[in-house]
C-alpha cells in the first residue's frame, strides 16, 4: 500500500514515515509539508492512503481531502485515496468535518507507534474486504462502516475490533487452516495475541479447531474459518 505522509513538522513527518515503513505491505512514496505540496504529490503519485495533519501552513487538512475527492470525481479515477487524520486538533467540530469529508479515522497526537500501526492494519483489512466482496451481508456493512450496535460484536474485554478483523481476514485467506504461530507471522502479531483471537472465534463458532499430531509433545492446534 502506497502512503503519502503530510505534516508541517519535518521531524514529525519523518517519525510517522518510519512507523509506516516498519509495517509489512506499506511503503512511504512521498512526504509533504503543506496543503499545496500534498495536492501536487497526490496528483503525481496517487497513493492508496494519506496520513493527513489538520494544521498546515497554507490550508487545513480537511480542505486538502476535499480537493482530493474533487480530483477523483473530475478525473474519474478508478481507485480512490483513503485518508487517516493525524493531528493535535481536538475540537469536536473539526472531527465531524473530517468524518464528513471522508476520513477513515482520526488519531489525536501524541500517540504510540502501536496505535498508528493498528489503524494501518484496519485500512489494509478494509481495502482487502472491499476488493474481495461481491454482494455484501449486513455484517460486512457493519464492519466497514463501524456501525455495529453496542454489544452485538460481543468481543471480550481486551480484544480490539480492528485486530479481530485482521485475524478474521487471515483465517479467511487460509482455507486449509493455520496455527497461532502462522497467524501471528501473517498479521505481525504476538503469538499470544493471535491465539486469543483465534480461540475467541472458535468459542463463538466462527472457526473450528483441529489437532495435528507430531512425533512428540502436545498436538498443534490449527484453526479454520467456518464461513
Amino acid at each position: 500500500m502506497k502512503v503519502l505522509v503530510v505534516d508541517d513538522d519535518f521531524m514529525v513527518a519523518k517519525l510517522h514515515s518510519r512507523y509506516v515503513s516498519a509495517m509489512d505491505g506499506f511503503t512511504v512514496v512521498g512526504v509533504a509539508h503543506s496543503g499545496a505540496e500534498a495536492l501536487r504529490a497526490a496528483e503525481r503519485l496517487w497513493p492508496d492512503l494519506v496520513l493527513l495533519d489538520i494544521y498546515l501552513p497554507d490550508m487545513d487538512g480537511i480542505a486538502v481531502l476535499r480537493e482530493l475527492r474533487a480530483a477523483e470525481e473530475r478525473d474519474r479515477r478508478p481507485n480512490s485515496v483513503d485518508a487517516l487524520f493525524i493531528t493535535a486538533a481536538r475540537d469536536a467540530g473539526v472531527i465531524r468535518a473530517a468524518l464528513r469529508a471522508g476520513a477513515l479515522h482520526y488519531l489525536i497526537k501524541p500517540f504510540s507507534q502501536a496505535a498508528l500501526q493498528e489503524q494501518l492494519r484496519h485500512v489494509a483489512s478494509l481495502r482487502s474486504r472491499l476488493a474481495g466482496m461481491g454482494e455484501a451481508r449486513q455484517e460486512d456493512v457493519d464492519h466497514i462502516f463501524g456501525t455495529r450496535p453496542p454489544g452485538s460484536r460481543g468481543l471480550p474485554k481486551g480484544l480490539a475490533p480492528h485486530t479481530a478483523d485482521l485475524v478474521e481476514r487471515i483465517l479467511r485467506e487460509h482455507e486449509d487452516g493455520l496455527s497461532a504461530t502462522e497467524c501471528a507471522e501473517a498479521g505481525a502479531l504476538s503469538r499470544v495475541s493471535a491465539r486469543r483471537y483465534l480461540e475467541y472465534f472458535a468459542t463463538t463458532g466462527r472457526a473450528e479447531i483441529t489437532l495435528r499430531y507430531g512425533g512428540t509433545g502436545r498436538p498443534e492446534r490449527r484453526y479454520r474459518w467456518r464461513g
